[in-house]
């Protein structure tokens, strides 16, 4: 059994899984890593991956190094199975390149577009041959609104949640149309330029704001929110 344990700014992901199959996933405080322990003693973890974008303390890391008699914590000295043409490896968030792999496995020997829809919103490109080539990074649904309220004097804070008519009826509704379908637009622009390029290309939507932009985008696309955790198994299962 592998345990996959992604850690963010603000919680820390889990994923069982048994062979290329999640059994179990969940979302857990990024402060605490008990749970490790309990989830390898439950499931009988033989080997874990550990991704973080925090600093994780000396303690905590113990913890996790003694659930499994395998522990990989995820660097820019990992081997992974995808060559990249990025210039600057060191970098590059593992999530970006975890997602690629997922993406990769899903559907091998294809032109993939990724694109993860979180905090920021990366669009990236694997080509048919396996090579990661880079992509594009810019502010996510949260981080447009909250810059729309931080940089103006008059225009109101606005939660992403609620109405999003084509044309906006109030500052409210202005102002979530305009982020939402604003990127949507930017997204649909993506895929048409790669799509003109590379006639077969797959388009792979994850991130935390799947669910928001998934009925929105007017091209076809395969929304999976599990292809970080699989490009993360995936890169385990390539050390094995």
């Amino acid at each position: 059994m592998n345990l996959i344990i992604d850690i963010g700014n603000n919680s820390a992901k889990f994923f069982l899984f048994s062979g290329n199959s999640i059994i179990l996933h969940g979302r857990k405080n990024n402060t605490s890593f008990h749970f490790v322990q309990e989830l390898s003693a439950s499931y009988n973890v033989e080997s874990i991956i550990v991704s973080s974008v925090i600093g994780i303390d000396d303690e905590q890391k113990s913890i996790i190094d003694a659930a499994a008699t395998r522990v990989i914590w995820l660097s820019k000295d990992t081997p992974v199975p995808i060559k990249s043409e990025y210039r600057t490896p060191n970098t590059l968030g593992s999530d970006r390149l975890a997602a690629a792999i997922g993406a990769m496995c899903e559907a091998p020997g294809r032109n993939i577009l990724i694109i993860d829809a979180g905090s920021a919103i990366t669009i990236d490109f694997v080509d048919s041959g396996g090579t990661f080539r880079g992509g594009n990074i810019s502010p996510g649904i949260k981080m447009r609104l909250a810059a729309l309220h931080s940089f103006t004097n008059r225009l109101p804070s606005v939660e992403k949640e609620g109405e999003t008519p084509a044309l906006g009826y109030d500052t409210d509704t202005a102002i979530r149309s305009g982020v939402i379908h604003g990127i949507c637009h930017e997204i649909d622009g993506y895929i048409t330029d790669f799509k003109n390029k590379f006639p077969d290309l797959l388009v792979f939507l994850t991130g935390g704001d799947e669910k928001t932009l998934i009925n929105k985008i007017k091209s076809h696309i395969f929304a999976d929110r599990f292809l970080v955790a699989k490009g993360l198994n995936r890169i385990l299962e390539n050390i094995s």
